[in-house]
């Protein structure tokens, strides 16, 4: 048995959520029965311990690739010449790490699993030092997981589509199984800002597949690469889904810029997919006021620990903790509806305070947390006990149950 959860209002607020215990089957990966008590015999039966059942989580930016994470600690070094500095790096580094690449994979796919996630995307560096040996090698290891996870695979030209004269390494990549196409700060990393945008849109186009774009240039100049972007967008009529990761111009825009920009991202069905930064050069993009527009937004963990960042945990509630904070989401609705940004858009609660999940016919892909609701395991950052793909018990720990009254 578990709880799932129906708010509680007050003067038309929502003032808490109020839980009931339920008995769920499972049946070919969905959810078959949802009833109080369930009297039928069944073959396997998980006793839930009256923990909170909610949506298995999504690891929508993360670089699988490239990382220290499973050996000891190691800060990164501090860059001379910012992000070219990191890629002078990455071409000793890579070839360096091939031996244990597929090793530290494998460390933290196992380490996002027990933190709740179901699906990872993951960005994989294809560049002269080491050609499509990445893509290769984490694909066999991605397929490994398999159906314990979902996976979706970005070719990602760290060192520059053009400067670094990988489009036919691209190509190969995406025939070897890369889900989407992906690029890096045009205007810095490559010589041509639109030669590199469009490049980047054409492969693409040929390959049928996605696009998932990394721009970190602020200001102006990454407002531009913005609106160029949906000009290709538009000039191609492309159709597959497009991806913004980081996307740091939007923290900075003014209201009239914004007015310009969003109507454009929403009319492309552009997702922004950020690690919700806050430090000082870097302010958080406008999560609500993207929501509002109607513009998706997802978050990711970037890294756990390599030579860009020491800082990743790979614990999504922190993550969405940490969001309700920048946003002042501090009462039960508000951060409950936090969730969204992590599960694909799914929230036990809808905003008016209507239990939506889960429901009869839905998969079976979630997680068991020891919290009482989802603002709960999100404002105290509750652990996950256990973790379902698709009906399948992919992780299971036994921990003391504390329950409603954790401090």
């Amino acid at each position: 048995m578990c709880y799932l959860r129906k708010a509680i209002y007050e003067d038309d607020c929502v003032i808490a959520t109020e839980t009931e215990l339920v008995d769920l089957v499972i049946e070919d990966g969905v959810f078959t029965k949802i009833e109080p008590a369930i009297t039928d015999e069944h073959d396997h039966v998980f006793d839930a311990q009256g923990q909170l059942l909610l949506p298995a989580f999504r690891d929508m930016h993360i670089h699988l690739d490239k990382t220290y994470f499973g050996d000891k600690w190691q800060a990164p070094i501090r860059p001379k010449d910012g992000i070219r500095s990191r890629i002078a790096q990455e071409q000793q580094l890579l070839p360096a790490q091939l031996p244990v690449m597929k090793e530290r994979a494998i460390y933290v796919i196992k380490h996002l699993i027990a933190n709740g996630h179901t699906h990872i995307r993951t960005h994989c560096n294809v560049d002269q030092s080491i050609g499509t040996q990445h893509v290769e090698m984490l694909m066999d290891v991605l397929q490994s997981f398999a159906p314990h996870i979902t996976y979706e695979l970005v070719a990602f030209p760290q060192h520059g589509l053009m400067r670094d004269d990988v489009y036919p390494l691209m190509n190969k990549a995406l025939q070897l199984g890369a889900t989407h196409v992906g690029g890096v700060d045009p205007a810095t990393i490559d010589p041509n800002l639109y030669a590199s945008l469009e490049q980047t849109v054409q492969l693409a186009v040929t390959a049928q597949k996605g696009i998932d774009l990394h721009l970190h240039d602020n200001g102006s100049l990454g407002l531009y690469e913005l609106h160029v972007l949906c000009d290709l967008l538009e000039k191609y009529q492309f159709a597959h889904d497009v991806t913004i990761s980081h996307a740091f111009a939007l923290a900075t825009a003014s209201a009239a810029e914004l007015a310009k920009l969003l109507p454009r991202l929403q009319k492309h069905n552009i997702t922004i997919a950020t690690t919700v930064p806050f430090h000082a050069t870097n302010n958080t993009i406008p999560i609500p006021k993207l929501k509002e527009a109607g513009i998706s937004v997802v978050v990711g963990h970037d890294s756990l620990m390599d030579h860009w960042s020491p800082f990743g945990s790979g614990n999504t509630l922190q993550k969405l903790q940490q969001l309700a904070q920048c946003f002042g989401c501090n009462d039960e609705q508000s951060i409950g509806q936090v969730l969204r940004y992590a599960t694909g858009n799914i929230t036990p609660l809808n905003e008016q305070g209507v239990r939506v999940w889960p429901a009869v016919g839905q998969p079976a892909t979630a997680v068991l947390v020891d919290a009482v609701s989802s603002a709960h395991a999100i404002a105290r950052i509750c652990p996950i006990t256990t973790v379902f793909n698709n009906g399948h018990r992919i992780f299971s720990q036994n921990i003391e149950l504390q329950g409603a009254y954790r401090h």
